[in-house]
């Protein structure tokens, strides 16, 4: 099962992104394409899953792209990486929780490289660092096709969390590499898709 591993060192908008991702799903149930995980960081845009609230957004002057991936409210913006999937699970275990529990097992063993010890958390989907979320994940199936994946703040500017309540949470709860460490971070893409690549074999 060949997956496709696209890295991207442009900011990509995300609407030219998620186009293509659903391109690439709807190829996928064709069989005219691959998997894929691809590695990417986006302009500043608010997304919002299908559980979010209008209430959520505080800044009534942002607008926020409606999408069909699971989750809530969520900023992305450069400095912060996204790891998008399209994943063709009839070929694998067709569990979404193990896929799930892969992606957490990659996000933590990416961020143990950087010394900062995070944990998943089953009442509150995305990775956590001392009660403060550094990832969040959202998927999206059908027919079995995996696909949407998860972001980890890096170096982003954590104050333009402040315009929404992400995923349900309290502003202040929200962290990132650069906040934590406080130190040059190296060879991000590098190590996520050495970290991903490795666990997405189980799932």
């Amino acid at each position: 099962m060949s997956i496709e591993i696209k890295i991207s060192n442009e900011l990509i908008p995300y609407k030219k992104a998620i186009n293509f991702l659903e391109k690439r799903v709807n190829d996928i149930k064709i069989g005219k394409a691959n998997d894929l995980m691809w590695i990417l960081e986006h302009p500043t845009v608010y997304t919002g899953g299908i559980r979010y609230l209008k209430k959520e957004i505080l800044d009534k002057k942002i607008k926020v792209y409606s999408t069909n991936r699971g989750g809530k409210l969520t900023l992305h913006n450069p400095g912060q990486k996204i790891i998008y999937f399209a994943l063709d699970l009839n070929n694998r275990k067709k569990n979404i929780r193990n896929l799930v529990f892969n992606i957490e097992k990659s996000i933590i063993e990416f961020l143990k490289i950087y010394e900062i010890n995070a944990k998943a958390d089953r009442k509150n989907i995305g990775i956590w660092v001392n009660k403060k979320k550094i990832a969040a994940i959202g998927i999206k199936v059908t027919k079995w096709i995996a696909y949407h994946g998860c972001s980890i703040n890096v170096n982003n500017d954590l104050s333009k969390y402040k315009k929404i309540i992400p995923c349900g949470l309290n502003n202040s709860e929200v962290t990132s590499i650069y906040y934590e460490k406080k130190t040059n971070i190296k060879n991000i893409n590098q190590n996520l898709k050495k970290v991903f690549s490795s666990n997405l074999k189980n799932i």
